[in-house]
């Protein structure tokens, strides 16, 4: 199995010694999300996040899109210091997100109008990707109408309507049923397989981050940081029957033992301090 990735061709993210300290506001004692990120992530390229809870998975994501300010190192976005959100990002949150009051084309259009986009060409531009997520028939549909893996659509096609360069999903899955959550997988790959877009993937699923990912980043805890990348050599495109292959089950596999490993050496560090 091939564990170790090499060189990024023409990066679009990348980290360099990157850190995260948070301070508690009553006790005024530190701690430490993140340290020594380093990361490149190449454009076009699937790259999932996964490890234990509290390695600073959203954090880091948050730091890339710009919502919360990093302490330490570099990060970069298309070449250029990230000082904040920028119109080549977009999220896709796992709470949805939506605005209960907006029906489905003008959550969609919602970032074009803040963009300035005029009313025809957003609405224009929303049915399109309603379409793309296959939400035809409920463009006038609200939110509390749409079941969870709906709204999910919703989100997703809100995020592609701006077309960002970069993609950054949070566990954009993680609330929805086992069925639901495989058929959007597919979705999704569908669609990165035809805009080819950068996407930046938190998730605790091993089997998912196999699915979707060229590439997986192993991340520890007590601080958060890179332990491990790992490139998965799968065929693309990918289907249904691809969760099925040998090789498939032997990268969830070695990801599950990584991830355990990680799990027991913080419960033990947790019962010696």
């Amino acid at each position: 199995m091939s564990r170790e990735h090499g060189s990024v061709a023409k990066p679009v993210i990348e980290a360099t010694g990157l850190g995260k300290t948070y301070v508690e506001e009553r006790t005024e004692q530190a701690f430490r999300a993140l340290e020594d990120i380093n990361l490149s992530v190449g454009d076009g390229e699937f790259v999932s996040l996964i490890g234990p809870s509290g390695c600073g998975k959203t954090t880091l994501l948050k730091i890339i899109d710009g919502l919360i300010p990093h302490d330490e190192g570099k990060l970069s976005v298309l070449g250029r210091a990230v000082k904040g959100p920028g119109p080549e990002r977009a999220v896709v949150f796992q709470n949805f997100a939506l605005l209960p009051w907006l029906a489905t084309v003008e959550n969609v259009a919602f970032g074009l109008q803040l963009r300035g986009i005029g009313r025809r060409e957003r609405e224009e531009t929303a049915a399109r990707y309603i379409s793309m997520v296959g939400l035809q028939g409920f463009e006038r549909s609200y939110p509390r109408q749409l079941s969870g893996g709906m709204q999910q659509r919703v989100g997703l096609a809100r995020a592609l309507a701006v077309d960002p360069q970069i993609l950054l999903m949070d566990e954009p899955f993680g609330a929805l049923d086992a069925q639901t959550r495989n058929l959007l997988q597919s979705d999704l790959l569908r669609i990165w397989d035809a805009s080819r877009k950068t996407v930046v993937f938190v998730t605790h699923a091993m089997d998912e981050a196999v699915f979707l990912s060229d590439r997986i980043i192993l991340m520890g805890v007590r601080p958060g940081h890179v332990a491990e990348e790992v490139a998965i050599d799968l065929p693309r495109p990918r289907t249904e029957e691809t969760r099925f292959e040998p090789r498939f089950v032997e990268y969830a596999q070695y990801i599950w033992e990584q991830l355990r490993t990680m799990i027991g050496r913080d419960e033990q560090a947790v019962l010696a301090a």
